[in-house]
Parts: structure tokens; C-alpha cells; sequence
């Protein structure tokens, strides 16, 4: 029995700022029907408050405990180890980290670090590595999609970081099987009562197959034509809206 939705934020919700078609509608009669719901997301250029902001401010009913985040995660590591990072990362995500201390780091933090992302920066992260600093990253996620336009995300940047340093990255967002425990835990649900609903087919819908939930790939946001080929088993549908028509028609 379904008892949770696992829900991507951009891409699934919206895009660019704008809610997708009935994304809003169906967000509610989610919660109105009982379900619990988390909302996930890779997204390394804000702070989970701006995300929770963000989605209120596009007038989704969501409260600030519902929202997880793959910065919130790669904090969670840091303090638990007491590791004292390089912060490779977006300048509006630096709130999430500003209280940890930097000096002297012994762990490497790679995010979308948007225009950061350059030899300069890169080749830091690189000599941090070379001490034997660990590399956590938000995700291994290739591209978003912004502006009706694919863009690199992450995961290129990780893998080059990787291969200079002859390292493995540890990932604490999706597509880790780690992230979706925790947030199954949080939620207080087994993988096979919950379902993920994303536009990644990797990241999000594959990965949350492993893990043993239910799996949605929507047609929107960063979704390509053939994408459903690549998780099999996995459902699909147009968007949000169409997903939660035919589930809460089916438990009528």
C-alpha cells in the first residue's frame, strides 16, 4: 500500500520558477489524501530555506520539514565527522555551511559550483585531495535543464576530480542509496510503501528502484525521449498531474 511520495522539485514541480501544469493542485490533493510527502533535491545553489521559500512563494502547501536536500545532507557528514571543508560551491549555498570552519580543510565539498567551477578553484580542490582529504559531493547529476536549455551539472566536474586525484567520491545526495533511506526513515515508511516521482532517470528513478521504492519518470523538465528504456520496471507519465489522477483514482 502507498503510503509516501517522494516528490523532485525541479522538473516535476517547476520549471524555471514557473509551476508545471496542475503541479500545484496536484501537490494538494496529495496531502489531502493522507499521504506523506517529502520533497528532494539535488540543487546545490540554495539553502533548503530558500528551496522551502521558493516553493511556497510559487504557492505549493509545503511546510519547511517536508523539504530535504543534498546540502543539508553533505553538512549532516561534515559536523558528524568533524571534518573541516573546502567549499567548492554556488555563493548562494554558502549560508548552509557558514558556521563550519574552513582553515587548514581536510575534506573537499563540490557542488554546482557555477562559475567557481574553474581551473583555479579546481586545481585546490585537487592539492586538498592530494593530502588525503576525502571528496563529498551533493550528487553525480550530468545536466539540468534551465531556460528550455540542458545544462552541466555536478557530475562531470566529480568525475574529473575523481580521476586526477585517483580518488571515489562520496556521494550524500541521489543517487546514494543513503539519501533515500534516510529521508524513507524520516518519513517513517519502508521502500515498498513509498513511491519516487523525478525527471532524472538516473538520479531519481533508477537509483530509487534499487533502493526497492516505486518509481515514476515524468515526461518534463530534464526527461528525454527513449529515458524510460533505462529503468525498467519503472512507471511514467506526462507530469505530476496526470500521476496523481490515475493514483487517487485508483484507491477510490
Amino acid at each position: 500500500m502507498l503510503k509516501a511520495v517522494l516528490l523532485d522539485i525541479s522538473g516535476v514541480l517547476h520549471e524555471d520558477g514557473a509551476p508545471l501544469p496542475g503541479a500545484v493542485a496536484a501537490v494538494s490533493r496529495l496531502q489531502a489524501a493522507g499521504l506523506v510527502l517529502r520533497f528532494v533535491t539535488n540543487t546545490s545553489r540554495k539553502t533548503g530555506d530558500a528551496v522551502h521559500d521558493d516553493l511556497r512563494g510559487m504557492g505549493f502547501d509545503v511546510a519547511r520539514e517536508q523539504v530535504f536536500t543534498a546540502p543539508a545532507a553533505v553538512r549532516h557528514y561534515l559536523v558528524r565527522h568533524g571534518l573541516r571543508p573546502y567549499l567548492l560551491i554556488h555563493e548562494g549555498l554558502e549560508p548552509e555551511f557558514a558556521d563550519l570552519a574552513g582553515d587548514d580543510p581536510d575534506a573537499v565539498v563540490l557542488g554546482d559550483a557555477e562559475s567557481r567551477l574553474d581551473y583555479r578553484h579546481l586545481d585546490e580542490a585537487f592539492q586538498c585531495l592530494q593530502r588525503g582529504a576525502p571528496l563529498l559531493t551533493v550528487g553525480t547529476n550530468r545536466y539540468f535543464r534551465q531556460q528550455g536549455r540542458l545544462h552541466l551539472d555536478v557530475g562531470p566536474f566529480v568525475r574529473a576530480l575523481e580521476y586526477a586525484a585517483d580518488t571515489r567520491a562520496t556521494v550524500l545526495g541521489k543517487p546514494a542509496a543513503g539519501f533515500f533511506r534516510a529521508v524513507l526513515d524520516d518519513a517513517g515508511v519502508t521502500p515498498e510503501e513509498a513511491m519516487m516521482v523525478g525527471d532524472d532517470v538516473d538520479c531519481d528513478v533508477a537509483a530509487a528502484r534499487e533502493v526497492g521504492l516505486r518509481a515514476c519518470l515524468v515526461r518534463s523538465g530534464k526527461y528525454r525521449p527513449g529515458d524510460e528504456a533505462r529503468a525498467p520496471g519503472a512507471e511514467c507519465e506526462d507530469g505530476l498531474a496526470a500521476l496523481v489522477a490515475r493514483l487517487l483514482a485508483s484507491d477510490a
